[in-house]
């Protein structure tokens, strides 16, 4: 900071014209001006105004379809089919395919009078065959060993011939079980002695 007696004195001698203040000539000089250049050039500037969005007219809403439902493509059947139109007529073809995958439990010829077991079973099958459900209609409860083979022996020879003109169908069919552990079924017995 400069003291007032040299202030005055830088003053009286840059005084080119007595009439002038002090502070006029500082104002005018064009070292003044240089600095209030630089520093206006150092000042950052305002920020620009924002720019305003149009706004956009509201958007009608357009109408959305409902899903629409597919239905599954059928797969093609690769197993056996029947075309039975009733359960009766199915026993005969669900027969015949159990004969087939047990070729070697299957008594031969007429079976003896006194059976080991007997016992009546109802098996629900899906479109292609599946088993769905088994239900005892009689049961052989003397011999729980025939119930669980015979059960399984259902379940394994999955997939039963497809009914395509039912859908699905439950059939009863008359097992009868020999002592030696071989059987034949009510459908296509050979008879009894």
């Amino acid at each position: 900071m400069l003291s007032k007696k040299t202030r005055d004195a830088q003053l009286t001698t840059t005084n080119t014209h007595p009439h002038k203040s002090a502070h006029q000539r500082l104002r005018l000089s064009p070292w003044w001006i240089g600095i209030a250049a630089l520093v206006a050039g150092c000042a950052t500037p305002p920020p620009p105004p924002p720019i305003a969005k149009p706004e956009s007219p509201p958007q009608a809403k357009m109408p959305v379809a409902p899903p629409v439902a597919r239905v599954p493509q059928p797969v093609p059947l690769s197993g056996k089919v029947s075309n039975a139109p009733n359960p009766k007529a199915y026993r005969q073809d669900a027969a015949a395919h159990l004969y087939e995958i047990n070729k070697n439990r299957i008594y031969i010829g007429k079976m003896p009078p006194l059976l080991y077991a007997v016992g009546v079973l109802q098996v629900d099958l899906d479109g292609r065959g599946n088993v769905t459900d088994i239900r005892w209609m009689r049961a052989p409860t003397q011999a729980p060993e025939v119930m669980a083979n015979i059960e399984r022996s259902v379940r394994s020879a999955a997939p039963f011939p497809a009914p395509v003109k039912m859908g699905r169908v439950t059939y009863t069919d008359t097992w009868l079980w020999h002592k030696s552990g071989r059987f034949q079924l009510d459908t296509l017995t050979e008879g009894q002695l």
